[in-house]
């Protein structure tokens, strides 16, 4: 397979080095809108993202054991965008530093559905004109809680295709 170790990326693996944010190919805004969830009702908010498990939601507890990444329910906002750049980032660092390439392989595997929902995101917020304010998110200043990218959320799912289908 791949090795990291010795430079050579896999496919769509960034290799040692690189840059791991490419260019970002929006979807079509009309595309980008069908797949939006109103989160104003009924959602609370998770590690990473949003629950919108309604169980959850009114004070119970969670059957998947918050197990969110993996969950149906589990929704990402533009908000969100940043913590999960983040988190890709920490995985392709750590990937790097495997002390072999089944454990890079490993980690790279585990970690790629995820960073196929952050590609769809990115795609899904730049349809929608809302990947510059995402980016520009400063988390250390006050917040406007009631702006477009606190409150429109994508299910996981639905990102990880499009991440899939990325141009």
């Amino acid at each position: 397979m791949s090795s990291t170790t010795s430079g050579s990326p896999a496919p769509d693996r960034p290799g040692q080095g690189e840059l791991v944010s490419r260019g970002v190919t929006p979807l079509p805004p009309e595309e980008a809108r069908a797949l939006v969830l109103d989160l104003n009702r009924r959602s609370t908010p998770a590690d990473g993202g949003i629950c919108t498990y309604q169980v959850v939601v009114d004070g119970g507890a969670c059957p998947w054991k918050l197990d969110c990444e993996n969950c149906d329910k589990f929704v990402m906002t533009g908000a969100d965008l940043l913590y999960w750049r983040r988190k890709r980032e920490h995985w392709y660092s750590l990937a790097e530093r495997a002390p072999n390439d089944d454990m890079a392989d490993w980690l790279h595997k585990i970690f790629e559905p995820t960073a196929r929902a952050i590609d769809g995101l990115e795609r899904a917020l730049a349809g929608l004109g809302l990947l510059e304010d995402a980016l520009a998110l400063d988390m250390r200043r006050p917040q406007d809680y009631f702006h477009r990218l606190w409150s429109t959320g994508f299910k996981i799912s639905e990102l990880a295709v499009i991440g899939r289908e990325k141009a």
